[in-house]
């Protein structure tokens, strides 16, 4: 069982910087597409940011974070990064990391949550 844990979030001031990470169990790390959400508070689960699997993974971002938000991922470390800069007080929420991959003994499909870290932006 794929298990993701999020740390990294807390309060910062608008215009401020945190770095988000999520690591992860598991042995085949580097093939997952990793992503990271938000939800805000009455408001539906966004997702933020998408790298793709692989050292050179590719990524894509939320209009709304584009030139602020930097996904990455340490494959060494089966680990996968937000560094969110200049934030605003809309980016409060809790942000969760989500792993999609294929199980290597089953080569089932799965997809798995960690339980989120929050982050709030102060005016």
């Amino acid at each position: 069982q794929v298990q993701l844990v999020e740390s990294g979030g807390g309060l910062v001031q608008a215009g401020g910087s945190l770095r988000l990470s999520c690591s992860a169990s598991g042995r085949t790390f580097s093939s997952w597409t990793m992503r990271w959400f938000r939800q805000a508070p009455a408001k539906q689960r966004e997702l933020v940011a998408t790298i793709s699997s692989g050292g050179g993974g590719r990524s894509t971002y939320a209009d709304s974070v584009k030139g602020r938000f930097t996904i990455s991922r340490d494959n060494a470390k089966n680990t996968v990064y937000l560094q969110m800069n200049s934030l605003k007080s809309e980016d409060t929420a809790v942000y969760y990391c989500n792993a999609r991959g294929v199980i290597v003994d089953s080569l089932n499909p799965f997809t798995s949550w960690g339980r989120g870290t929050q982050v709030t932006v102060s005016s």
